[in-house]
């Protein structure tokens, strides 16, 4: 069974989704209902609260992504750069084993199912500029505010 919730937060309504045991997904999501919840679900919204109040910089929560390898050599990857710290797209690639794949990491972060937690946001290009964000700049901008902050 699949649990779902939508939950407020400063960047807009927040899509929630997990089975028994791990979260699955996070989406950006214009409106929403509150479905059927569960104990990662409570605890997901209970953390992303903190995050964004400005009191936690790590998640502890189980993830499931599923994806191919290489996605999930990237998404791993991902969990690695320290807050408030960003990294390029080509640094990301090397990570993962060339250089030369900066497009695919690029990718790999647009299909990431739990951005946020999975901090695809932390990716920028060489030159500085952010590149793309699949919850909008103006959001992946937000988010990297919050963690100077912190």
């Amino acid at each position: 069974m699949i649990y779902s919730k939508t939950i407020d937060s400063p960047i807009g309504k927040l899509g929630l989704y997990a089975d028994e045991t791990h979260l699955l997904r996070l989406t950006f999501c214009a409106a929403g209902e509150k479905r059927n919840t569960n104990k990662i679900l409570k605890e997901t919204e209970k953390q992303l609260q903190e995050y964004f109040a400005g009191k936690r910089t790590e998640f502890n929560i189980p993830l499931k992504l599923e994806g191919t390898e290489f996605r999930q050599q990237a998404w791993n990857e991902l969990q690695k750069i320290p807050y408030g710290e960003t990294i390029s797209y080509q640094e990301l690639a090397e990570r993962v084993g060339s250089s030369k794949k900066a497009r695919a990491v690029g990718n790999a972060n647009h299909y990431n199912p739990i951005p946020i937690i999975v901090p695809c946001h932390r990716v920028v290009r060489k030159s500085g500029d952010l590149g793309g964000f699949g919850g909008g700049l103006d959001v992946k901008e937000y988010l990297l505010e919050l963690e100077k902050k912190g």
